[in-house]
């Protein structure tokens, strides 16, 4: 867990460096000047209005409902528990009304922690499965993960909205002396827009290694988490594509990536070797000692996505199954 906080706030620290870099750049080629704390502070403004309205944005787009008293009480029970053994006060519950299975988990900060699941995903696990699932999600709250992939994500936001400004700027000036220099902050802050949001996307994968590993020691079977996986996976490749571009925008909160599933599917068969639609404890354990060469369109594949390569994942829960 602590090479997982390590690596993060080290994302952190790079990130903004890049932003105070261009930040810099633009104040002193424009203005003449270094000091340009009110940049920065105009920054971390617009960074602290996306992450207070973010949760009402995640209930409206996954029109979500949450639990009263009494509704649906073994979910609730496994959300109790879970948070009690991971001790994080208990969130919120609540049940998005889409067909595509999956949960996600999302607030402000861990008093503020919500826990949903789609209608779609209560229809398609085992009880001993959607624990795993719930506690992947769980582990989430409990790593901040939302306040630090919030953090990271307005660093290419920033940078995006600066190239369109010195390439609108620069248009207006190009017989000015000071265009050449626009556009060539406008090139490099697009270049580091590219790479940010490279290292935004890797950080989002890192955090989904470590959220597997966080059910695994809440007490649910690695089997049990690969098997619900794996099934999520099956389901997601059923759902018509409508459904699916209703939360492309979203799909960085899901436990897996749903607009993957249809090559996911046909990778993780292998797996599966008694065709029973599930995984069991020796088949994951089997996994363990397999070589998974990823042709270099899966490797390009991972690399632009939110979530870690579905067969490497599975692999990586094997270490952690008990012979």
């Amino acid at each position: 867990m602590l090479a997982y906080k390590f690596r993060m706030y080290l994302l952190l620290i790079v990130m903004f460096a890049i932003v105070y870099a261009i930040v810099s750049m633009v104040a002193y080629g424009f203005f003449g000047v270094s000091d340009f704390n009110f940049y920065l502070v105009l920054s971390l403004v617009m960074m602290f209005f996306q992450y207070m309205i973010g949760p009402k944005m995640v209930e409206w787009s996954m029109r979500v409902r949450y639990l009263n008293a009494g509704e649906q009480p073994e979910l609730q029970q496994m959300v109790t528990e879970l948070s009690r053994q991971a001790n994080i006060p208990s969130p919120r519950i609540g049940i998005s009304q889409v067909s595509l299975p999956n949960a996600f988990a999302f607030g402000r900060w861990k008093s503020d922690g919500r826990v949903c699941v789609t209608e779609g995903i209560l229809r398609l696990l085992e009880p001993e499965e959607l624990r795993a699932v719930l506690g992947h999600e769980i582990t989430h709250l409990k790593n901040r993960d939302v306040l630090t992939i919030t953090l990271l994500s307005v660093i290419p936001m920033i940078l995006y909205r600066i190239f369109w400004n010195m390439m609108f700027f620069s248009n207006r000036r190009r017989s000015g002396s000071g265009g050449n220099y626009t556009i060539l902050i406008g090139l490099a802050a697009f270049i580091f827009y590219f790479i940010t949001n490279l290292l935004v996307l890797y950080a989002s994968r890192i955090r989904e290694y470590f959220a597997d590993r966080g059910s695994v020691e809440l007490g649910n079977p690695a089997h049990t988490l690969a098997s619900a996986l794996y099934k999520l996976v099956y389901g997601s490749a059923r759902v018509p594509k409508e459904s699916l571009r209703e939360v492309e925008g979203l799909k960085a909160f899901f436990v897996n990536d749903p607009s993957r599933a249809l090559n996911e599917l046909r990778e993780l068969r292998q797996l599966d070797l008694d065709h029973s639609g599930s995984i069991e404890a020796d088949e994951l354990i089997n996994v363990r000692g397999k070589v998974m060469n990823l042709s270099f369109a899966d490797k390009l594949m991972e690399i632009l996505s939110t979530h870690p390569n579905m067969l490497k994942r599975i692999k990586q829960l094997s270490s952690y199954e008990r012979v």
